[in-house]
């Protein structure tokens, strides 16, 4: 499959023959469980907002504990917040899903995890000092696999984390980082509901 990508340091391009599950040297990293049981004690998500449980539709929920799609049904709530933890300009806060209790959360497989693991999406690139790298910012207009993408980003020797985000709200998903990680079982299939995902 041919990627079509366009970032800021060129037009756009379309790169060939990716496979997505050549390795498993991708380090995901899901919203960390710590600042999770703190926002499921206190029942606020620390930036105002209450913790009101509803049931999913299914039809695009993306779970940020878990790194999957929200069943019909399952018991889910909408937060804010902010990937970097640390005061710093680039402290984005938005709206993401997660499960209305504590689940098992996202074991690392040194893959992208399977059902968010395709385009449409954005990829904003940041430094080892967490700030910004514009440069490398790119934008996945298809349903291409975002593996070999996100690989030759972190291949830049300025790029140390990339940031994948929906397309359309640009909501954060998953911050994915190079490194060795600890392989346990295959990510889940590659489902993609058909909805608008936040």
């Amino acid at each position: 499959m041919a990627a079509c990508v366009t970032s800021r340091l060129g037009a756009t391009q379309r790169l060939h023959g990716m496979d997505t599950n050549a390795d498993t040297d991708l380090f995901v990293q899901a919203i960390d469980p710590a600042r999770l049981d703190v926002i499921y004690a206190a029942g606020s998500d620390g930036h105002g907002s209450r913790l009101r449980p509803f049931d999913a539709t299914g039809q695009g929920e993306p779970l940020r504990c878990c790194l999957r799609y929200a069943e019909p049904g399952e018991q889910i709530t909408l937060i804010s917040y902010a990937p970097f933890a640390r005061p710093s300009v680039w402290r984005e806060v938005g709206p993401v899903y997660i499960h209305a209790a504590r689940c098992d959360g996202y074991q690392p497989t040194g893959r992208l995890p399977g059902q968010l693991a395709t385009g449409p999406r954005v990829l904003r690139t940041y430094r080892a000092d967490d700030t910004m790298d514009y440069d490398h910012n790119t934008v996945v207009t298809d349903d291409a696999e975002l593996g070999p993408i996100i690989r030759r980003l972190l291949s830049e020797p300025d790029v140390a984390t990339v940031h994948v985000r929906t397309l359309a709200p640009q909501c954060f998903l998953y911050a994915v980082a190079a490194g060795p990680s600890d392989h346990g079982s295959s990510p889940a299939s590659g489902y993609r509901p058909s909805g608008r995902d936040v």
